[in-house]
């Protein structure tokens, strides 16, 4: 058995003293963003950027801009990609896990209980509070679509590939499979990598940095072995998570494909986890749990957690955590294989032009996801209508908070039924 020489004994001690504060300044300072950042992922980057790059100088105002770049170009929860980079930056390997812990468990923890309440008001057969959270999420997702079409969809050729996609999903037969979804985007790729500017096709891309300047502002990357690790490994979660499984490894897999294909923002998320999750979760009790998960802080992917809860009776919180990873794990993989060749990546036209065209396509799919199956399953009277139309309004005006708007929703439901 070989001995490990005294010196590098120490220095691996070093390392770690010198860490181990890292870890706990991360976990905290995360930690508080976790409690405290309402508002969905575009909101999450502006708490990033006051508290660690104003406040804390943790890293520099380009150097944040550009990973926030790279990370809305990858797949994947882009907040929390934009979170693990940094607690990377700060604190190696177990300051990426303290941000990913930090940031997630409240509202994790939070959504978990949500399904257990949900699960018992559905049992009693109490209908009020749920449908008023459903008309929360449709009037979110509404706000959603408004605010990508103007950002993603910017120019007619990006226009048409949305309009395309919307059309396509509508007139499948309902309700749009999983594999009609991956069509959509893996075609959006296609007519943005053919017919996309590629000067003006990376949208937000292109605006945040520029493509001839270099884009190493000192940040603290993986090295590039561990990069083609993690590319090697983000193969293996994608061949298993589109693999051929039943029962639980099933369930497993289809949460790990809608976390492997979020393009756009979090709100994608919805219309693949509807699809992956219909045969085995109460539609009503899922837009319920959409719709709460608007009022609480941190990460939109948390409500793997709530759907982990609901998968079976009596609940697993140990299948919820597993719900959670599995939604998790591909982007995060993904993330640290780009992480290392960042600045190539940003500058390979083809791909920012193919990127384009999927962010346009998921522009259409969470439109179509609008119209079926939220509004159809959800708004069934005049009032409906009234009350998704004055929650879309508060939320586009921003005159209240998300999570205002929500308990104002439920509450007049509440009085509505009474």
């Amino acid at each position: 058995m070989s001995k490990i020489h005294p010196e590098n004994r120490f220095n691996l001690k070093s390392k770690l003293a010198s860490e181990c504060p890292q870890f706990f300044e991360v976990f905290l300072v995360f930690l508080k963003l976790g409690l405290t950042s309402f508002g969905g992922p575009i909101a999450h980057i502006g708490y990033y950027r006051r508290e660690l790059v104003e406040r804390r100088a943790w890293l520099s105002d380009q150097a944040f801009a550009d990973l926030v770049s790279l990370c809305h170009f990858l797949p994947g929860p882009a907040s929390s990609q934009t979170g693990m980079a940094i607690g990377y930056h700060r604190g190696g390997p177990a300051g990426a896990v303290a941000a990913f812990i930090a940031f997630t468990s409240p509202s994790a923890i939070i959504m978990a209980v949500c399904a257990l309440a949900a699960q018992a008001i559905n049992n009693h057969g109490d209908f009020t509070l749920l449908r008023g959270l459903e008309l929360v999420a449709i009037a979110v997702v509404a706000q959603a679509v408004w605010g990508m079409q103007a950002n993603l969809c910017a120019d007619w050729p990006r226009r048409v590939i949305a309009v395309l996609a919307f059309i396509g999903l509508l007139i499948y037969p309902t309700p749009p499979s999983f594999a009609s979804q991956i069509s959509v985007i893996l075609l959006g790729a296609l007519l943005g990598g053919l017919f996309l500017d590629t000067n003006h096709g990376a949208g937000h891309l292109a605006k945040k940095s520029n493509p001839e300047q270099k884009s190493d502002h000192g940040l603290r990357t993986p090295s590039r072995k561990a990069g083609l690790v993690a590319a090697i490994l983000t193969i293996g979660v994608l061949i298993l998570a589109f693999g051929s499984w039943t029962g639980v490894a099933a369930q497993l897999a289809g949460i790990a494909q809608a976390g492997a294909l979020v393009f756009g923002g979090g709100h994608v998320v919805l219309p693949l986890l509807e699809s992956t999750t219909s045969t085995w979760i109460d539609r009503d009790l899922f837009f319920a749990g959409y719709g709460a998960a608007q009022a609480l802080p941190g990460p939109l992917f948390s409500f793997a957690a709530y759907i982990g809860m609901l998968a079976d009776w009596p609940p697993s919180p140990l299948f919820a955590l597993l719900c959670l990873g599995a939604i998790f794990i591909p982007g995060f993989l993904l993330l640290f294989a780009a992480l290392p060749f960042w600045n190539r990546l940003s500058l390979w036209r083809p791909a920012r032009a193919s990127m384009a065209g999927v962010n346009a396509a998921v522009v259409g799919l969470l439109a179509a996801a609008l119209i079926d199956p939220l509004w159809v399953s959800s708004v069934h009277t005049p009032v409906d209508v009234l009350i998704t139309l004055a929650a879309f309004i508060l939320l586009k005006k921003s005159l209240i908070p998300t999570w205002g708007v929500v308990l104002a929703v439920a509450l007049v439901c509440v009085i509505r039924a009474i």
